[in-house]
């Protein structure tokens, strides 16, 4: 089972500035997937040779320590450039290993990326499809040998 967290989806009351003391009730369910996950797998654009300060602010905003406390998680980089979100993806990791979460070493990057999606936003090259698709599938049971 697959739950899709978009953080475009966040709560407005989450961006006040009292939610770093007092996290709004909205945010809960968000808190409680986390929590639930039997692994994360991060989509993350590069954004200015790093990841988007939402997604910081939202791994902020998570229990410490517990939230990603050897949790199993893993990486897909995306971006416009031909390194795929390489330095996001890496700079993410280090603020999970902080987090103590167990990081998957299959990392997938995925370069030029406007120019293989259709209107809809879904992938249109069969290469980049497959190549997701393993990442997936080795990061589900990655997830599956750390909790069994």
């Amino acid at each position: 089972q697959v739950t899709l967290l978009d953080l475009a989806d966040l709560p407005p009351a989450l961006f006040r500035p009292e939610a770093y003391a007092d996290k709004p009730g909205e945010f809960e369910p968000w808190q409680q997937a986390i929590l639930d996950a039997d692994g994360i797998l991060v989509v993350v654009p590069e954004y200015n040779g790093s990841y988007p300060g939402v997604l910081k602010y939202f791994i902020d905003m998570l229990r410490f320590p517990e939230s990603l406390y050897e949790k199993p998680c893993g990486f897909i980089g995306l971006a416009s450039g031909r390194f795929g979100g390489l330095r996001a993806v890496e700079q993410l990791e280090m603020v999970f290993q902080y987090r103590h979460a167990h990081l998957f070493g299959r990392r997938c990057f995925l370069s030029g990326i406007h120019q293989h999606l259709d209107g809809g936003g879904d992938l249109v090259d069969p290469a980049l499809e497959t190549r997701v698709r393993d990442t997936v599938t080795g990061f589900a049971l990655f997830c599956r040998r750390l909790t069994d």
